[in-house]
């Protein structure tokens, strides 16, 4: 059980620094109250495909990166309790 514990942190810690990581390297997306203002259009080809770009990928990351953080902090939480 010791071993299990083990690894499991230690990809605990890595997943944490890969979720860093990533939050440090995302790039601001949200434009704010100045596009609700002038009405930005969001029916545009860069918008369509957004899901394929570098930031759409790095976004992606992030969320199944921080759900399997998550995850992993529960499962933790529950083998060190034991």
């Amino acid at each position: 059980m010791e071993i299990i514990r083990t690894i499991l942190t230690v990809i605990y810690f890595i997943i944490a620094l890969v979720v860093i990581i990533l939050a440090l390297i995302q790039s601001k997306d949200d434009s704010g109250l100045s596009s609700t203002i002038t009405g930005s259009s969001t029916n545009n080809f860069y918008e369509k495909n957004k899901g394929r770009t570098k930031e759409g990928k790095q976004k992606r990351l992030m969320i199944m990166s921080s759900i399997l953080f998550g995850i992993l902090t529960i499962v933790l939480g529950i083998l060190y309790l034991a």
